[in-house]
């Protein structure tokens, strides 16, 4: 059993905080800053460039890519980690769509993050007019999965609502159908089990800023299932992706299986900081850390709905069909969060009205939840949100 007080105790979490927050950015591990400092002392400081070879930079990408595939259901040696997750999804939907070369239909729903809608769109605008983005409803998918869509894109949590798509269904219905899927993992990596191998998935994107708490501009990771590691081409062909990158080639071979999804240089400072990250996740078990969020998102919950009559539960009720967060609307949620923000409950807010909340088991106890939820209804029941500074929109929200 996984011991959450243990683990708790591995971060540095600000006195007087209740951080509900980490489905947008983690907390900082307490390790992290001085596995960083030495790095940049002893091995940047002392080795220079000779860093790549003696204190194993290189090898970072593909040995973190394989302890995040440990909560995600991947097989070893199929992971790579770097670039951006915007990034990860061009690759993915690139090198799908190069698997289906007569069909031009990307499916997703509107429940998808934005960006992921973004990068697609510029992909297939510059492929051609003859290929089309198809964005549906989330409860529609399934019926859209047709002989003519060549990927099917969706992002497993939704980042507003938590709502879980069916990953293992929604992949066999996409392949009895001749359709490669991309699964975006941002709010399911160390959230909630994904297993990867056993649904048959072909690729999967994912950012480790989220859950797995690696820091704020941590690097994304992807995933290619090995049936399609070695054949598929890589729309962004990089140095690094290159069979031999330092045999300074002019012509491009993609490396072997999933070093060929490798783009630029590894953030080796940001990656540091995502190894102290996984040591903790070492000592967790993911079926424990999903247990456990279940029960604090129904105490989280309850004790809302029992006390602020005014915000309507915009997650799935169902415990089983939600990710780790809860979200509730209410007209001036932004004003709310920010009123919470200064009493030291941080959540955050997404438009229109939605108010959102990450429980996260490796720092969240049934306190927090507790402590969280009287703050709330102190400020719902006395109107503490109604005040003119807390309605002031800031850049990011």
């Amino acid at each position: 059993m996984t011991d959450f007080a243990a683990t708790k105790a591995m971060f540095d979490l600000p006195n007087g905080t209740i951080y509900l927050d980490g489905n947008s950015l983690g907390p900082l591990p307490r390790a992290a800053a001085e596995r960083v400092s030495g790095m940049m002392t002893h091995e940047w400081g002392q080795m220079l460039i000779t860093g790549w070879n003696k204190a194993g930079w290189m090898g970072l990408p593909t040995g973190l890519g394989d302890r995040i595939g440990r909560l995600i259901g991947a097989e070893p040696g199929t992971i790579v980690t770097g670039d951006t997750l915007s990034i990860k999804v061009y690759q993915a939907v690139a090198s799908a769509l190069e698997l289906c070369p007569d069909r031009k239909v990307v499916l997703s729903d509107n429940g998808n993050f934005p960006s992921d809608l973004y990068m697609v769109d510029g992909l297939l605008r510059s492929l051609g007019s003859e290929y089309e983005l198809r964005v549906v409803a989330p409860e529609d998918v399934a019926e859209n999965i047709t002989k003519d869509v060549a990927v099917l894109m969706l992002t497993e949590v939704d980042y507003r609502s938590g709502r879980i798509h069916d990953m293992k269904a929604l992949t066999e219905q996409a392949h009895a159908n001749g359709t490669i899927t991309v699964w975006d993992l941002a709010h399911s990596a160390g959230a909630i089990p994904v297993e990867l191998s056993s649904c048959k998935a072909d690729f999967a994107v994912g950012c480790s800023y989220k859950y797995l708490n690696g820091g704020p501009g941590a690097p994304a990771f992807i995933y290619v299932a090995p049936r399609h590691a070695d054949r598929v081409r890589p729309a962004l062909s990089g140095w690094l992706g290159h069979e031999a990158p330092f045999t300074f080639d002019l012509d491009y071979r993609p490396g072997q299986g999933i070093e060929r999804m490798r783009v630029g240089t590894p953030p080796i400072i940001q990656m540091t900081a995502l190894s102290a990250a996984m040591d903790i996740w070492d000592m967790a078990n993911i079926k424990d850390v999903r247990a456990k969020s279940i029960e604090l998102t129904e105490l989280f919950i309850s004790g809302v709905e029992a006390t602020c009559p005014n915000l309507k539960l915009a997650s799935p009720r169902d415990p089983a069909q939600r990710g780790s967060q809860v979200s509730f609307r209410f007209a001036d949620g932004y004003a709310a969060i920010q009123a919470l923000i200064a009493r030291g409950v941080i959540g955050d807010f997404r438009a229109p009205d939605i108010m959102r909340f990450g429980f996260t088991p490796l720092y969240i106890d049934e306190q927090d939840v507790n402590g969280a939820v009287d703050i709330l209804a102190d400020i719902m029941t006395n109107r503490l949100w109604d005040a003119p500074e807390y309605k002031v929109r800031q850049r990011v929200t």
